[in-house]
């Protein structure tokens, strides 16, 4: 990765301006001092400019050193194929490394792990096929009933799988980029305030606004009166576009038992893990 060609794109400015300002940087020089004693290095470049370069570069080393580590954690774990070693080193934004670490990152004990502990996920994997009939699918949930693992009945197997599938779906790292990007095209950010509270909020009490068009000062204003737990903040999401793109992506045969099984699985997936976690990363990068 060229380094210095990258930031000189997104600024537009030339290569060797780049090329000697990151390396005054590197050497501990501040920006005010490179601003202002060594404009014929940098060819003029103002404090604003100085700092671009500084903040790209610094992301972009982060982003680099990120890549290398969890390929690293991911080959520790024996898991990492070519096409996802590709995958992570043509990233360009932390956000997609994070997306496709996200399957292979330890977790916590969840309701996917402790079914997966039970031996549920070929009956997870038979269901999100879905080209079994439904009696087979029934016999062969059958086979996973047993006492000893708390699995007393086929609708606890099929429950379990489900949980799998949930899991599946919210860890892709496609789905959470597309469901990420519409989120923040087309999302509302509300507010809400108890209206027999007076405070200086109260602008925000009944608010609106797209996410894409919310100014940082205003944001800065929500956050603070969520902090002071006057205002009550959540992301509107265009659920129903959101639903539709991954049912979409996921259900096979329309009409079908298997189906119906994979579509409560993809709902419980973005109600319960995925809407929750896309969220918190937007309010975070707000």
């Amino acid at each position: 990765m060229n380094i210095i060609q990258i930031i000189a794109d997104e600024i537009n400015i030339k290569e060797n301006k780049v090329l000697n300002t990151v390396k005054l940087l590197d050497e501990g020089n501040t920006v005010p001092f490179i601003a202002r004693y060594r404009k014929e290095m940098t060819g003029e470049l103002d404090e604003s400019i100085i700092r671009e370069i500084e903040s790209k570069l610094d992301y972009i080393r982060n982003l680099e050193n990120r890549k290398q580590e969890v390929i690293r954690l991911i080959d520790e774990q024996e898991k990492l194929t070519k096409e996802l070693e590709e995958k992570i080193k043509n990233a360009k934004v932390l956000q997609e490394v994070e997306d496709l670490y996200r399957p292979y990152r330890p977790k916590r004990r969840t309701r996917a792990s402790m079914a997966k502990e039970k031996g549920l996920e070929p009956l997870a994997e038979a269901i999100f096929e879905q080209e079994m009939t439904e009696e087979k699918l029934i016999n062969f949930a059958l086979s996973f009933v047993d006492e000893e693992k708390d699995i007393l009945s086929v609708d606890d197997a099929i429950q379990g799988a489900q949980d799998i599938i949930a899991e599946w779906v919210s860890d892709n790292a496609q789905y959470r980029q597309i469901i990420r990007e519409l989120t923040i095209k087309e999302g509302i950010l509300t507010a809400e305030g108890k209206e027999s509270q007076k405070s200086e909020y109260e602008i925000y009490y009944d608010y609106k606004e797209h996410i894409k068009t919310i100014p940082p000062y205003r944001i800065l204003a929500i956050n603070r009166g969520e902090r002071e737990k006057i205002l009550s903040v959540k992301i509107a999401f265009p659920e129903e576009k959101l639903l539709n793109y991954l049912k979409s992506q996921t259900i096979k045969k329309v009409d079908s038992t298997l189906s119906e099984y994979v579509l409560e699985a993809v709902e419980d997936a973005y109600k319960r893990l995925i809407s929750p976690s896309i969220e918190r990363e937007i309010r975070n990068s707000l």
